[in-house]
């Protein structure tokens, strides 16, 4: 290899490679040598310090968008908000509907067991009243009736059908009769003791029921008679006319007449509204209801006929007759019909429902 290089190549390694040599062992080789080792400071400070290991982040921290940068920009989405519960709730009334169903439970022979609790909407108990009866016929009400007379057969608030006939004493245990006529004791009966179902809690919108001791408001309902404290206490409160009210007309009561339909709404109407009735006249009834036989209504009852427009869809007329042009007003009102109109006291969405009372627990 060396022969085919040319001699002046061959000259200058020599040269080269000769000075080298003899400076093996000398101290010019000695600090050629130092001069190319590596620096032991260095791989000291090197080999003390620990290495770090870069952390990754399972979450990238978010980066501001640079402009011209390719790097999209992370989204941060907005965390859901959260709106406040309260524990306070507004009892709500049900729409009225033709198609309404009972909301008690049906039995296998068609009857409605009024004693079993449901549950309501807002995950408790219906629970029932002591002295509710499991009535066997409320089926045959009508559909838009049933729901109103079922809640109050389970508060305990109406009463069987009375009969003459003896033999039929054990059946009319469970009879409601919900097509039959209503007499006005029955009606005095059920008014007193639903308000005061109601307003279990509110003792200052209960009616007081009169003792024994009190002078008889009429001549036809004496201390002996079953419903005396119940007749007598609405006389006294001055819900119904009578010579106490300054209707020195009306000095008897008549407790077995059937109720009529103009009765049925002077008699509730105040206890509704709780203040004094508006003033009314033919043309504002026939303004207002619409209906061709205003001319009808006695005059005593047409305040409270007008009143009850104001109440809306809770108005007394609505709620138990529907829409109707028509008020009849000394028509006969059937049982199922009284209790429609008793199932609800107010004036203007503030008020108390049967349904409403359901939902309270009894107390122990």
């Amino acid at each position: 290899m060396f022969l085919s290089r040319s001699p002046a190549s061959l000259l200058l390694t020599a040269c080269l490679l000769i000075p080298l040599t003899s400076c093996a062992n000398s101290s010019l080789g000695e600090s050629l040598e130092q001069s190319f080792a590596a620096d032991p400071k260095l791989e000291e400070n090197a080999s003390s310090q620990p290495t770090e290991t870069p952390t990754v982040s399972a979450t990238p921290p978010f980066q501001p968008s640079i402009q011209g940068s390719e790097t999209p920009t992370p989204t941060l989405s907005p965390s859901p908000s959260v709106t406040p519960q309260t524990n306070g709730s507004q009892a709500s009334i049900p729409p009225f509907s033709d198609s309404t169903v009972v909301g008690a439970s049906g039995n296998s022979d068609g009857s409605i067991d009024t004693t079993t609790a449901s549950n309501n909407s807002n995950g408790g108990q219906a629970t029932g009243t002591d002295g509710a009866i499991a009535f066997s016929d409320l089926t045959k009400a009508p559909k838009a009736l049933q729901q109103y007379v079922s809640d109050l057969a389970q508060l305990g608030v109406l009463t069987p059908a009375s009969s003459s006939s003896k033999a039929n004493q054990a059946k009319e245990k469970t009879l409601f009769e919900p097509n039959s006529v209503i007499t006005r004791r029955d009606y005095v009966r059920w008014l007193v003791a639903a308000n005061n179902r109601l307003y279990a809690a509110q003792p200052a919108k209960q009616i007081r029921l009169s003792t024994d001791a009190a002078q008889p408001a009429f001549q036809d309902v004496p201390r002996q008679d079953p419903d005396f404290s119940a007749i007598q206490g609405l006389a006294e409160a001055g819900l119904i006319p009578s010579p106490l009210t300054g209707d020195s007309t009306t000095v008897t009561f008549r407790p077995d007449a059937p109720l009529t339909r103009e009765a049925l709404i002077l008699w509730k109407v105040p206890a509704d509204t709780r203040q004094a009735l508006p003033t009314a006249s033919l043309d504002a009834i026939k303004q207002t209801w619409g209906f061709q036989d205003a001319a009808r209504i006695d005059p005593k009852a047409m305040r409270a006929v007008l009143a009850d427009f104001q109440n809306g869809d809770l108005a007394n007329l609505r709620r138990a007759f529907g829409y109707t042009t028509l008020l009849q007003p000394k028509k006969a009102v059937t049982r199922a019909e009284a209790a429609a109109a008793l199932w609800y006291f107010g004036f203007q969405g503030d008020g108390q429902s049967a349904q409403d009372a359901l939902k309270i627990p009894s107390k122990p």
